[in-house]
């Protein structure tokens, strides 16, 4: 127990004197309750986890030998901070060889980051004051907004909807809220809708920043997970460098989650901002882990072999999903499928109806023990994972297999 003035000391951005006190619970934590119910109540039931965002395996074997060795040396011992300068040039190295972008500084356009959540908790900071707006697409991932939240700042919610392929109208964004925006949020690949963007789009983007006085900043955790094509980068629009940056991770496309190692690039103003801010808040990733990171950027093949893995999952579960009745189709990219929730579900004559994403994910967890993530800001989605845990082909397919069969049972109306 603490003293009782210690409840009077929290910040206001975390609830104040309220903080700690809430009874609402978070979607992810519902999601582990029901799991955990689930498995108690039908323990010969495998449970299959479809909600998991990150890779079900782990970084390739030539990474892992490289941090092994690199981690042994004397000179990788102490503080990084911003370095080091090998990773740089291994990160601008690799923006020419993947998204053939070839004019990237890596002394000043380049700086490392401790997994791209670190960069998003930091940014604001570099420019967000008391009323200034951030846009963010929704559904999305909110680190950046939360931040400008803390700093006084006030977040737009920018809508991705199926009509749009999942774009945000940038039309729509009022223009009071234009007039005090400075940051646009993008992510593409998305998650969770698995849309792609266009070169035209990024170049619309670029023009409506420069017409609003805004920085784009592309989330690019998933841009070079594609399955098919060439990945796309915002600076493959002309002058997009005058305005932009992007957020590169080594977490999804290198299997690299727990090693917490990306990279900003882009406007070398902002990426010196950033480095500032960094320079306050962090030492530095481990220059082991760093190292490591360049043999990876080193070898893109990695990054499509993973990427060939999603792809044959997700026709899998397409498949899976559309012999039940669900109306699916294969995204460009990441290993996200966003699904819409069925109004109901038949059973023996019995019905039952699912108001929401949430609703109908909680069911699936209850009554079937398959695990997703619901999305409910935009319609009602559920977002399944094709990194469910499956060693090897022929269990990939069981697992899918298992999937359809337990949903073969219900009618479903959508």
């Amino acid at each position: 127990m603490s003293d009782p003035y210690i409840q009077e000391l929290f910040a206001e951005r975390i609830g104040g004197n309220q903080y700690g006190k809430s009874t609402a619970i978070y979607k992810f934590e519902k999601i582990k309750r029901a799991k955990k119910a689930a498995k108690a109540a039908k323990p010969d039931l495998e449970l299959i986890d479809m909600g998991v965002g990150e890779p079900d395996e782990m970084a390739f074997p030539i990474v892992v030998d490289s941090l092994q060795a690199e981690a042994a040396k004397h000179e990788n011992r102490g503080y990084a901070d911003n370095g080091g300068e090998s990773f740089k040039e291994a990160a601008a190295s690799y923006m020419a060889e993947v998204f053939d972008v070839k004019d990237i500084d890596p002394e000043k356009e380049v700086i490392h980051s401790i997994g791209s959540k670190t960069a998003l908790s930091m940014i604001p900071a570099c420019f967000i004051n008391e009323g200034d707006y951030v846009l963010m697409t929704v559904p999305g991932y909110p680190v950046l907004g939360t931040h400008a939240k803390y700093l006084g700042g006030e977040v737009y919610n920018m809508k991705l909807e199926a009509g749009n392929d999942f774009l945000p109208d940038l039309d729509a964004v009022p223009a009071d809220v234009l007039a005090k925006a400075k940051i646009m949020v993008l992510n593409y690949p998305n998650n969770p809708t698995g849309a792609s963007a266009t070169l035209e789009f990024f170049s619309k983007v670029v023009e409506f920043a420069k017409k609003n006085n805004l920085i784009i900043l592309q989330d690019a955790a998933y841009a070079s997970l594609i399955f098919e094509g060439k990945p796309l980068s915002i600076f493959q629009v002309p002058g997009a460098k005058k305005v932009a940056i992007e957020l590169h991770s080594l977490s999804k496309s290198y299997n690299m989650t727990g090693w917490r190692i990306g990279f900003v690039v882009g406007n070398p103003l902002i990426v010196q901002a950033y480095a500032d801010m960094k320079d306050n808040s962090d030492s530095g990733q481990f220059l082991a882990i760093q190292k490591a990171g360049v043999t990876a950027l080193e070898n893109p093949q990695i990054t499509k072999q993973i990427a060939e893995k999603y792809s044959r999952r997700m026709d899998l579960l397409i498949e899976a999903l559309t012999s039940n009745g669900f109306a699916v189709s294969k995204p460009s990219g990441s290993f996200f499928l966003y699904v819409p929730a069925p109004r109901t579900a038949t059973l023996a004559g019995v019905s039952t109806e699912f108001a929401t994403g949430e609703d109908f994910s909680q069911w699936l967890i209850t009554n079937e023990l398959i695990s997703t993530v619901p999305w409910d800001d935009c319609g009602n989605f559920v977002r399944f994972s094709v990194t469910f845990s499956a060693q090897g082909e022929a269990k990939e397919v069981e697992i899918v297999e298992e999937i359809a069969q337990r949903l073969k049972k219900y009618e479903f109306t959508f």
